[in-house]
């Protein structure tokens, strides 16, 4: 349960950020705050679970943009217990055709964007000896053509969560990864049939991931009934 709880999490507009804020909606949570790029979907997201929930837009990519969202976000509801970094972009290409745009974009945004939503949280977290983050990861760690600037910054995640893990574990935080297999999102609208295909052959439930599934897991974590897990990278993908 969630109860008592105020939540940021970022990408809540659509997709499995969506699907978490509902999930923390049915679980009594006090407070939410839906951060997406896209405002008109986050204010969709917001009006539809009430007057508990408020919609923030920001590029998270944008150190500034980060800073005054929290701040707005703190202003509303005095702190903050839940932050799920869950916004990412792909930028797919070979590796020998990428730009250094299509590398910088992704770094900036799922790397950077993290860093920048935890720099802004962590010390009012420390200051009341309570917080749980929740870095939303992916499989795609292991390696995907086309992938290599998003398959970096997931990489780098499970690293930057390890190290802050045990910096702030003696102040009550914790700090902790959940890495979604191939999920039905937006995201894969635009994969190829013969693509799209292959990957449901390749995996042994044979059908790809629901964002609830995955913000069910990203539930539990933030819950007191995950209060002893901490650094870990939980990865959620069907038995692939």
């Amino acid at each position: 349960m969630l109860k008592n709880k105020i939540a940021v999490i970022t990408g809540a507009g659509a997709g499995i950020g969506e699907a978490t804020a509902r999930i923390f909606d049915r679980e009594g949570i006090e407070g939410i705050a839906i951060v997406d790029y896209n405002y008109e979907a986050a204010c969709r997201v917001a009006e539809s679970l009430g007057e508990k929930a408020m919609a923030v837009k920001c590029d998270i990519s944008k150190n500034d943009q980060v800073e005054a969202a929290a701040q707005q976000i703190l202003e509303r509801f005095g702190r903050v217990d839940i932050l799920v970094n869950n916004a990412g972009i792909t930028r797919d290409g070979m590796f020998h055709k990428m730009s250094v745009d299509q590398w910088t974009q992704v770094i900036n945004t799922n790397l950077n964007g993290t860093f920048y939503w935890c720099h802004a949280l962590i010390n009012q977290m420390r200051d009341r000896g309570y917080g749980r983050i929740i870095n939303i990861s992916s499989a795609s760690v292991r390696g995907i053509v086309g992938q290599t600037n998003y398959a970096a910054t997931k990489a780098a995640m499970e690293g930057f969560t390890n190290s802050l893990a045990k910096e702030v574990a003696a102040k009550g935080i914790t700090v902790n990864c959940v890495a979604p297999g191939a999920t039905k999102t937006a995201m894969y609208d635009a994969v190829p049939e013969k693509v799209y295909n292959a990957m449901i052959e390749s995996n042994p439930m044979k059908r790809l991931g629901k964002p609830e599934e995955i913000g069910e897991v990203i539930a539990f974590v933030a819950s007191e009934r995950a209060s002893y897990l901490n650094g870990q990278w939980i990865l959620v993908n069907g038995g692939k």
